[in-house]
């Protein structure tokens, strides 16, 4: 498989490979996608489309000769096509983050619930100063959030007689059967107890109508962001954040309607703590991204995509792309990686369409990041880079292009 370099080469060949060979039905999308290398200038869009970052300047960081790059939608961030992922980061396993910047990544994901909070203590550890800081983008979300709207319903609900909780849960599980939230292709494990995380988040909205004027406008939602933030900020030892992702995990569409959480972040943002807002999600990822969309508010988001549910998403990952979203596809090796012990089993019909649609002899988790990077709508995959051998290994499938067969 060769690395082409070539934006002409490049742009033709995702087009054509990856549109004709999803079987997702984008068509009539026209869109030339944001692949650069580092010698690419910045025409970044052909102007005859209109498009939302036709006029957006790049924002370069960290930029390297060997590494690939594309914007993150109207941030104008440039990104790596690989970016690193904060889950494994902590305080006694840091150093390997030293090696992926030295090959040009360039973006650094963390949260407070990695580590309970050690993800970003351990990246204060490679981020020691400003000359470095201005080397990266960083991004840090609001774990537990779906929680707070969570509980205040819970708490409303306990107090219920029981003919009126049971006529809830029935609702509740309506909602989530009409779309097919739960079905198999679309919903797949990435954790033990992932499924459960669902309950509470449909709970809420079987009693939205009925009991919303409870919960609307609580001055719990701002708190919890504001608290996240100011923990996050101090344990990183930054200044500030390029992309706060609020939720972290958002289950369903009505967890990122919630306007405490555009009005929180417009007050961050004035006062210079965050730059731009984000969020991530596994279950419902398409809905989710269509919801954050329509929003207006978001400008990045982090969603489960890969070989096995990507079917799902195209339209919305499109659509996305059109009205300005920059798109970090998560939990793309994680469809096929047989070292995961906790969703083990991994089928081997997973394994095998990777295989059969990546060609090549690559390990199936690294065929997976090729697939999802021949999409020209995303702007990066994100990888653990556990040790030196992930960060050689991932970080050398930037720039890849291939012809992918038919699945």
């Amino acid at each position: 498989m060769k690395k082409i370099t070539n934006k002409k080469e490049q742009d033709a060949l995702s087009r054509r490979n990856f549109l004709s060979k999803t079987g997702a039905g984008i068509g009539g999308l026209a869109l030339a996608p944001l692949a650069l290398d580092a010698t690419t200038s910045s025409e970044l869009i052909p102007k005859e489309k209109p498009h939302p970052l036709a006029d957006i300047q790049p924002e370069w960081r960290n930029r390297n000769q060997e590494m690939s790059y594309r914007m993150l939608g109207r941030t104008g961030m440039m990104i790596s096509e690989v970016v690193c992922g904060g889950d494994p980061v902590r305080s006694d396993n840091f150093q390997q983050v030293h090696y992926a910047l030295d090959k040009g990544l360039n973006y650094l994901d963390m949260a407070p619930a990695y580590g309970s909070g050690d993800c970003e203590t351990a990246y204060s550890k490679v981020i020691t100063n400003s000359s470095m800081r201005a080397k990266v983008f960083m991004t840090t979300k609001v774990s537990g959030f779906t929680n707070v709207r969570s509980d205040l319903y819970q708490d409303i609900f306990k107090g219920l007689p029981s003919e009126k909780q049971n006529a809830i849960l029935d609702r509740a599980n309506e909602i989530r059967a009409e779309r097919g939230v739960d079905k198999p292709g679309y919903f797949f494990r990435y954790w033990t107890g992932q499924k459960r995380s669902n309950d509470p988040s449909y709970l809420a909205n079987a009693m939205v109508k009925d009991y919303g004027h409870l919960v609307d406008g609580s001055k719990a939602f701002k708190k919890k962001i504001k608290d996240s933030v100011e923990g996050s900020l101090t344990r990183a030892k930054t200044d500030y954040f390029d992309i706060l992702m609020c939720p972290h995990g958002a289950n369903c569409p009505e967890e990122v309607q919630i306007p405490e959480i555009y009005e929180t972040f417009s007050e961050l943002k004035k006062e210079g703590k965050v730059r731009f807002l984000g969020v991530s999600t596994h279950n419902d990822p398409a809905g989710v991204l269509r919801a954050a969309t329509e929003t207006g508010e978001y400008d990045v988001v982090m969603c489960a995509y890969n070989i096995a549910n990507g079917g799902y998403l195209e339209d919305a990952i499109a659509n996305a792309y059109q009205n300005g979203l920059g798109i970090i596809a998560m939990k793309v090796a994680m469809a096929v990686a047989t070292h995961h012990e906790a969703i083990q089993p991994i089928p081997q019909w997973r394994i095998d369409k990777v295989n059969r649609i990546v060609p090549g002899d690559l390990k199936a988790p690294m065929k997976a990041y090729v697939w999802a990077l021949q999409n020209p709508y995303i702007s990066a995959v994100i990888s653990n880079l556990w040790d030196r051998q992930f960060i050689d290994e991932n970080l050398s499938l930037a720039g890849m292009k291939v012809d992918l067969a038919d699945g």
